[in-house]
């Protein structure tokens, strides 16, 4: 698979997620308070997808051929851009 074809892939992904949970920035301030609770400490709606997208490179490290996960991270690349807003 090309890299645009990579991309465009993730693209539809995304969309596809926001269609079934909500708005991706919304999704990751829900998670960034649980997370909040269980770290003891504020947790951003960005450090949550940094974290995301540092547990696809961590997997990319036992199999960096791994489609799923390259697409993931171009994902959650994507979602970044949102919560970063």
């Amino acid at each position: 698979m090309s890299g645009e074809t990579m991309l465009r892939h993730a693209a539809s992904v995304v969309a596809e997620r926001r269609k079934i949970y909500g708005d991706p920035a919304a999704a990751m301030a829900v998670v960034a308070r649980r997370w909040s609770i269980t770290l003891g400490r504020p947790i951003t709606p960005a450090e949550v997808v940094l974290c995301l997208i540092d547990l696809k490179l961590a997997r990319l490290g036992h199999d960096p051929k791994h489609q799923d996960s390259i697409l993931d991270i171009a994902g959650y690349a994507a979602v970044l851009q949102e919560v970063g807003r």
